[in-house]
C-alpha cells in the first residue's frame, strides 16, 4: 500500500495476567528480533533472540528464543493474545508506555451478583417449578423444569 512508512515504539510495556514487564524490542516480522528486559532504573534485566516467520491472525507461534525450538498456541482475546505453551496459558497485552498508564485509569468492570438468578443455558418453557419462593435450596437441587428445542 502507498503511503508513509509505520514505525512502532521500541520500548513497550507487556502484560502477562496482573504482571507488567518494560522491554525493549529491536527487529520487525520475518527478520531476528531481540527482546531486552528492563527495570524502572533503565537497566537490563535478560535479552533472548527471537526468529519466527508467525504473522497476527496465526494460530501457533512457531520459532527460537535462544536457539532453541519453541511452539506457543496463539489466541486473540479484546486487546491482546491468550499464549499457551506446555500446559501453561498467559492472557498477554502490549502497549505503548502511554497506552499502558491510560489503561491503568480505565475502570475496573465488577461482574453483576447472579446468585440470586435461576440461569437457563437455552430458551425454553417452563414447564414445572420444584421450589415455592422463600425455600432454601442447595447446590445439585431441581429447580426447575424447562422444555427446549435444540437448535
Amino acid at each position: 500500500m502507498d503511503g508513509p512508512e509505520v514505525r512502532f515504539a521500541v520500548e513497550r510495556i507487556v502484560k502477562l495476567g496482573d504482571v507488567s514487564q518494560r522491554v525493549k524490542v529491536l527487529g520487525s516480522f520475518g527478520e531476528p528480533v531481540t527482546v531486552t528486559l528492563l527495570d524502572d532504573d533503565d537497566a537490563v534485566i535478560a535479552t533472548v533472540e527471537t526468529a519466527s516467520d508467525w504473522w497476527p491472525g496465526m494460530p501457533v507461534w512457531q520459532g527460537t528464543v535462544d536457539d532453541e525450538d519453541i511452539s506457543v498456541h496463539v489466541r486473540p482475546i479484546l486487546n491482546g493474545y491468550d499464549l499457551a505453551y506446555r500446559g501453561v496459558t498467559a492472557e498477554t497485552r502490549v502497549y505503548t508506555k502511554r497506552e499502558s498508564e491510560l489503561t491503568s485509569l480505565m475502570p475496573v468492570r465488577i461482574p453483576p451478583d447472579l446468585s440470586k438468578f435461576l440461569l437457563c443455558p437455552m430458551p425454553g418453557l417452563i414447564k414445572a417449578l420444584m421450589v415455592e419462593e422463600g425455600q432454601a435450596v442447595q447446590a445439585g437441587y431441581a429447580l426447575a423444569m424447562v422444555d427446549a428445542i435444540k437448535m
